[in-house]
């Protein structure tokens, strides 16, 4: 089988390209799984900036609310007390 030196050498050069190529497949593939990996971490980020992205829009909502609604209790407490002041106003006056 093994005549010459020639023979060993190309099944030695044979025997490194067949580790080489192990090599590179399973540098391949690590890449891809790191890869893969990156690609679920920015998933996550984007679920996450989004979720953020939603409780700020709530919470800006509900502000918008509460603030019409302090508006109308505002109105309101001033017109209760010009009343609490008028009908002090009128008893004052009935007692003189």
């Amino acid at each position: 089988m093994l005549e010459t030196t020639k023979d060993i050498l190309w099944l030695v050069v044979s025997f490194c390209i067949l580790l080489f190529t192990v090599f590179i497949c399973w540098a391949i593939y690590y890449v891809a799984t790191i890869l893969r990996e990156f690609q679920k971490m920015i998933m996550d980020v984007r679920k996450k900036i989004e979720l953020i992205e939603g409780l700020i829009k709530a919470a800006k909502d509900k502000l918008e609310h509460t603030s019409s609604y302090v508006k109308l209790m505002m109105e309101s407490i001033e017109t209760a007390l010009h009343f609490i002041k008028s009908r002090k106003i009128e008893q004052s006056k009935k007692k003189k």
